[in-house]
């Protein structure tokens, strides 16, 4: 059974509750329904948002999805729109969203400490004029998210000062890291894809097919 090499588990929310405590008055009431101005401003200045989901047999998954600041296209208060990019054609978060329409979303702006969740539902849409809207580089997206804003709210800055994420002298050496071909090859184990066609492969992708 996973799990069964750690015996001092918590399993329940007043275990955890007993070690934490209760959060400050503060931390709930900087939740709201809607994108207020501020959270509205955070979206526009934002290049990169990570999904998440999960399908109807609770199985996770968390995305990234990067595009120049204001790519997230907010309609109102309410609604958000992202668009799809060409990618791996594996599409788990579109499953997930189709089989239970749940959705999280955590937005990073660079150099910011904080970042913004939002939680919601979600719909893929394949509207005209909405994904017009959303075009990068002359092309329109073949469809995109819509997001109905339920909960949102600004994370505190702790986790990235801790990794020193936006510290430029601060880069991890990555000697030891193989690159991503390497990686990939290894984890596929298909023969015809060694590490220098997998590279290639790599780079014509990065290259051609962003947008």
């Amino acid at each position: 059974m996973p799990f069964d090499q750690f015996t001092d588990q918590i399993r329940s929310a007043g275990e955890l509750t007993a070690i934490i405590g209760t959060p400050m008055e503060l931390s709930l009431k900087k939740e709201l329904k809607s994108l207020d101005e501020h959270m509205r401003r955070f979206i526009a200045h934002s290049p990169f948002v990570v999904i998440s989901t999960h399908s109807a047999n609770g199985r996770c998954d968390a995305s990234p999805r990067g595009d120049p600041p204001g790519s997230v296209h907010v309609v109102d208060e309410n609604t958000l729109l992202i668009p799809d990019r060409p990618g791996n054609k594996r599409v788990d978060s579109f499953r997930n969203i189709l089989e239970t329409g749940s959705i999280g979303l955590l937005f990073l702006v660079p150099g910011v400490g904080e970042t913004l969740r939002v939680n919601g539902r979600a719909a893929i849409i394949r509207d005209e004029k909405w994904l017009t809207v959303l075009s990068a580089r002359d092309k329109r997206p073949a469809f995109a998210i819509a997001v109905s804003v339920e909960e949102c709210f600004l994370q505190c800055a702790k986790a990235l000062l801790r990794s020193k994420l936006w510290e430029p002298h601060e880069r991890p050496n990555l000697r030891s890291l193989p690159c991503a071909a390497e990686m990939l090859a290894h984890h596929v184990q298909m023969p015809e894809y060694d590490v220098e066609k997998m590279q290639a492969l790599l780079d014509g992708a990065y290259k051609d097919r962003l947008y």
